[in-house]
This record gives structure tokens, sequence and C-alpha cells, in this order.
């Protein structure tokens, strides 16, 4: 008689809830914690090298705007010697047919007194014969009156003077042009200089240009460098966190797999209570958003060491910052690449299939709000001035919250500041 009641109640389970023995498939594979933290750490590790290279490239490239300027400074002061170099140059020859004219004008001038000079020499010599400064002997031949010897006597007179007077002047034109030509000479020279120090100008010039040139070239060589190690190191990164990724969703599919369990047993056990008349307490049921709760807060330590950068971060991953024109940009975010403290909650959100506005102040109205005293793991924590917010980040549990807090900054693991913090956290999930 019990045999058969048995085998009625196992009949009244199977028929009370049809098909629960083959409703739930064999268990899938369940990522132990160690490997879940491995990968986790691993790719954690590759996050930090991708933001040490991302941070190395954005200097470089700050270094490389600085050498273009310099170049282009080079250039000009090129630009400028070789002007220079010219101006000189049309100076030098000015000069120099300047002082080959007055050179020409003081021969002429030479020859000039030299003629009239023996023309003198040759009047004195006369004279000097004659035995008077005028040839007296000859002078005075065919004078017939007294009167007629004055006038010839006056009239030579005169032309003696007038002969030194004429070699005077001459000789005071020929001292002119030779200074003249001393001055022409020296202004050659000064020429001369002038143009070999604006050769010399030009020379360090487009030397210090080509150094420049070459110093740019260099630096644009090792930014490709680093864009090209980056790229590398963040293909690692992909792949480590597809790894990662697979791990929590085989986790996750673990997870589910369990609570379908759960409810089949529940099912079975409420089946059987009721067959039997006895009441049997079912399991609790997890609930399914812990699994999406780990994922975001996995995201967003994959983060840490990563650069803060105003206005940076998607739903990808870490991008280049924007201009603020104030705080921002004197930290040259905007040169940057990685998160700001919205950015970084967009990322870690968007594990879980959640978008999020790139602004802390909308964030804080995307969600249910819960008081602070009831936050737990995966919540949003704010902060606010005069009621606006300002700042996010994400709440870990344990007193510690992970966050991109501010330019010169990397994103990091702290205590929860309390002061200033808005009297809601968020929940997403």
């Amino acid at each position: 008689m019990r045999r058969t009641a048995a085998i009625a109640l196992l009949i009244a389970i199977g028929v009370a809830t049809p098909g629960v023995g083959a409703a739930v498939p064999p268990p899938p594979p369940n990522p132990s914690d160690a490997e879940l933290q491995a990968g986790r750490a691993r790719s954690q590790q590759v996050a930090g090298q991708v933001g040490e290279l991302a941070n190395r490239l954005a200097e470089a490239e700050s270094r490389l705007l600085d050498l273009q300027a310099q170049v282009e400074v080079k250039m000009e002061d090129a630009n400028k010697a070789r002007v220079d170099l010219g101006r000189a140059e049309d100076a030098y020859d000015d000069a120099r047919r300047a002082a080959e004219s007055a050179a020409v004008e003081a021969g002429v001038a030479a020859q000039h007194i030299e003629q009239q000079r023996q023309r003198v020499d040759r009047f004195v010599a006369g004279s000097y014969r004659q035995g008077s400064q005028v040839g007296s002997a000859t002078a005075f031949v065919g004078s017939r009156t007294p009167q007629d010897v004055l006038d010839r006597a006056l009239f030579l007179d005169v032309i003696s003077k007038s002969e030194l007077d004429v070699q005077d002047d001459l000789e005071r034109a020929r001292v002119e042009k030779v200074n003249k030509d001393s001055l022409a000479r020296a202004a050659l020279e000064e020429a001369e200089a002038k143009r070999q120090e604006a050769d010399d100008a030009r020379r360090a010039a487009e030397a210090a240009e080509q150094a420049a040139v070459t110093a740019q070239t260099a630096q644009a060589d090792q930014a490709r460098q680093l864009e090209t190690d980056k790229s590398g190191v963040e293909a690692q990164l992909a792949e480590a966190r597809s790894h990662v990724s697979g791990l929590e969703q085989q986790r996750g599919q673990y997870q589910d797999w369990l609570a379908d369990k759960e409810r089949e047993e529940a099912a079975a056990a409420q089946a059987a209570t009721q067959a039997t008349g006895s009441r049997v307490p079912a399991r609790p049921v997890a609930p399914a958003s812990g699994r999406s709760v780990e994922v975001v807060i996995s995201r967003a330590m994959s983060q840490l060491g990563v650069q803060y950068a105003w206005g940076g971060g998607n739903s990808r991953g870490p991008t280049r910052g924007i201009r603020d024109g104030g705080v921002a940009d004197s930290y040259g975010d905007y040169a940057k690449t990685g998160f700001d403290c919205s950015g970084l909650m967009i990322y870690a959100f968007a594990g879980a299939g959640v978008s999020l506005d790139h602004y802390s102040g909308y964030q804080y109205q995307s969600g249910r709000r819960v008081p602070l005293s009831q936050m737990r793991r995966g919540d949003m924590l704010f902060w606010q001035t005069r009621g606006r917010i300002h700042h996010v980040a994400l709440y870990l549990g344990n007193g510690k919250m992970v966050e991109a807090p501010y330019s010169g900054s990397r994103v990091r693991v702290t205590s929860v500041r309390y002061g200033g913090i808005a009297p809601y956290a968020v929940r997403m999930l």
C-alpha cells in the first residue's frame, strides 16, 4: 500500500510540474574566483600600460606642438636673416660704386693739379732766370714810357698771383677729393663688414632652422612609435577585457542556470508540499541584477591608472579630452586621452547595457534615488555645491569608491568623501 502511494506521489509531482526534470540543462562552465581575479588583474595591468602610453603620447604630442611652433619661429628668423643679407649686399654694392667713383674723381683732380703745378713751375723758373719774379728783363721789352713799364709790372704781378691762386684752389680740390675717396673707402669697408655679419647671421639662422626641423622630425617619429606601441597594448587590453568578459559571461550563465535550478527545485518542493499537504520553505532566488553590478564595477576598475581628461570617455573606453577655456586647458586635457568623472560612468554602465549622458547633473536624475544610508555596491555617488552637481563616483562597498577625480590625476580607488556629498545615491541596476 505504501509503495503504491509513493509511486502515485512521484507521478503527481511529474504531472504538477511538467518537464521539470528536463527543463534545466546540465550546468555550464563556472570559472573560479581565482580565474576571474587573475583576468581582472591582467586587464587592470594592461589598462595601466595603456594609460601610461596615452600619457606619454599626449606629452609627446604636446612637445611636438611646441617644436612646430619653434620651427615656425626659426623659419621666420631665417627669412629675416636672408632679407637683412640682401639689404647689406645692396648697401655694399652702393658703397663700392661710390668708392670707385670717388677714386676716379680724386685721380682726375690729381692730374689737373699736376698739370697746373708744372705750368707754375715753368713760370717761376722763367722769372728766376730773368732775375725777377715776373721775368723783368723780357717783360719790359718794348715799353716806351715809364707808365708802360709800370702797367706791365702790375699786369705780370697779377698773372703771377692768379697762377698761384689757381694752384691753391686746385690743391684744395685735390685734398677734398682725396678725403672723399678716403671716406668712400671707409664706407665700403663698413658695408663689407655688415654684409659679412649679415651672411654669418643668415648661416646661423638657417642652421637653427634645420636643427629645429630635425628635432621636430625626431619628435614626430617618437610620437608615431608611441602611437604604434599604444595601439599594440590597446589590442592586448581588448583581448584581456574580452577574456574577462567571457569569464564573467560564463559566471553569469552559471548564475542564471543556478537560479533556474533553484526555481525548479522550489517548484518541485512546492508540488511535493501540495501533494503531501506539508509545507517546505522555498529557497530564495538570487537577484538577476547582481551579475550586472559586477560587470559595471569590473569595467570601472579596469581603467585604474588611466589619466584624467576633461570631456573624455565614452561607452567604448577613454577618448581625447576637450577644451574648457580654463583649468582643464591649463593641464592640457584637450591633448590627453582618458576619462572625466561622468565619462568613466558612461563606460562602466555600458557593460550592463545602460546608456548615460556625459553630464553628472543628468546622471544624478537617471536612476532610482536611495538615501545614502541605504547605498550599496554599484550605486553612483554625487557631490554638489550650492545645489549644483559637479562630480560622480561609483560605490564599491566597505566605504570605498572608484572615480576619475580631477585634471592632472588618474582613475583611482579611494575612501568615500562625505564633504559636499549629495543626499542620495543613484541606483541604475
